[in-house]
C-alpha cells in the first residue's frame, strides 16, 4: 500500500516544525554528545605526556620509587575505592536524613541534622584525622568515616533543596490522583529533585577525592602516599606527579557525576 502526502499534511508539519511542537531531537534529549569527550580525553593526554616525562626525567632512586608506574596505578585504584565508598556512605545518610527533614511529621530534626553536617564540615579535617587515629587506630575505615562526615553537607542541603522547591501544584495533582504520600515522594518528589542532589553529591566526589591524601598518615592508601612523602623528602618530580594525577582524578569522577546526573535526569526537565 502506498502513502501519499497531501499539500494539507505537508502544510500541517511545516506549521508543527514552525511553532515548535513537532517532536525534534535535540541536545539536551542526547545522553551523550561529541563535547562529552573533551574532558577526558585532555585528562588521557596530561597523564600521558607526564607519564612520558617521568620515563626520560634524570629521577634519582627514591623518585623513581615513588613515582613507578606501578605504585601510580595501585594508589590511583585505592584512592578510586575510597572514595567510591566515601560516597556510597554520604548518599546512604544524606538522602534519608534530608528526606526526613521535608517531611512535617519528622522536621523537627532539622536543627540537629543540620548541626552535625556542619560540625564535619566547619571542623579542621586534619585535627579530626589525628583525634581518630589516636582514639580507633589507623587503616581504612577511619579515614573514610572521616571524609565521609567532611563531606555529607552538600548532598544533605541539596536533598533538602531538591525536594522543597517541587512545585506544589505539581503534588497537588499527584495527591488528586490517588497517589500515597510514599508514592508522591519516590514517584514525584525525588525524580524532580534528582538534578540538584546529583549536584550535590558531585560536590561531595569532588571533595573527597581532594582530602583523601591527607589521610595518608593513617595508612588508608590513596595518592596520598606519593605526594607527602615527596614533601618530606624534597622531590619536587614526584610532588607534581601526584598532584598531577589527584586533579586529573577529581575531573574525571566530576565528568562521570555529570554524566550520571544527566541520565537520572527525567527526561522532561534535562
Amino acid at each position: 500500500m502506498t502513502t501519499t502526502t497531501t499539500p494539507s499534511d505537508a502544510g500541517t508539519a511545516t506549521e508543527q516544525v514552525s511553532l515548535g511542537t513537532a517532536p525534534l531531537t535535540t541536545r539536551r534529549d542526547r545522553l551523550f554528545v561529541w563535547t562529552d569527550l573533551v574532558i577526558p580525553l585532555l585528562c588521557l593526554a596530561v597523564v600521558t605526556a607526564e607519564l612520558y616525562y617521568l620515563s626520560q626525567a634524570p629521577l634519582d632512586s627514591i623518585e623513581r620509587d615513588l613515582v613507578s608506574k606501578a605504585r601510580i596505578w595501585q594508589y590511583t585504584r585505592e584512592h578510586i575505592v575510597i572514595t567510591f565508598v566515601i560516597v556510597v556512605i554520604v548518599l546512604a545518610v544524606a538522602v534519608p536524613l534530608g528526606v526526613l527533614i521535608t517531611r512535617r511529621q519528622t522536621a523537627w530534626i532539622s536543627p540537629f541534622v543540620l548541626a552535625f553536617g556542619n560540625v564535619g564540615q566547619a571542623a579542621p579535617i586534619v585535627g579530626l584525622i589525628a583525634i581518630v587515629g589516636i582514639v580507633f587506630g589507623i587503616g581504612f575505615w577511619p579515614v573514610v568515616l572521616i571524609v565521609a562526615a567532611f563531606s555529607i553537607l552538600p548532598v544533605l542541603r541539596n536533598t533538602i533543596v531538591g525536594i522543597q522547591q517541587v512545585d506544589v501544584g505539581v503534588i497537588d495533582a499527584a495527591r488528586g490522583m490517588g497517589m500515597s504520600p510514599r508514592g508522591i515522594l519516590f514517584g514525584v518528589e525525588l525524580p524532580l529533585a534528582v538534578p540538584i542532589i546529583a549536584a550535590g553529591a558531585r560536590t561531595s566526589l569532588v571533595l573527597a577525592v581532594a582530602v583523601v591524601p591527607l589521610g595518608t598518615d593513617l595508612d588508608a592508601g590513596g595518592l596520598g602516599q606519593i605526594v607527602f612523602p615527596a614533601i618530606k623528602l624534597d622531590r619536587t618530580e614526584a610532588l607534581v606527579a601526584g598532584g598531577l594525577m589527584i586533579a586529573v582524578l577529581a575531573l574525571l569522577i566530576d565528568w562521570l557525576g555529570a554524566l550520571a546526573q544527566r541520565l537520572l535526569t527525567p527526561r522532561g526537565i534535562r
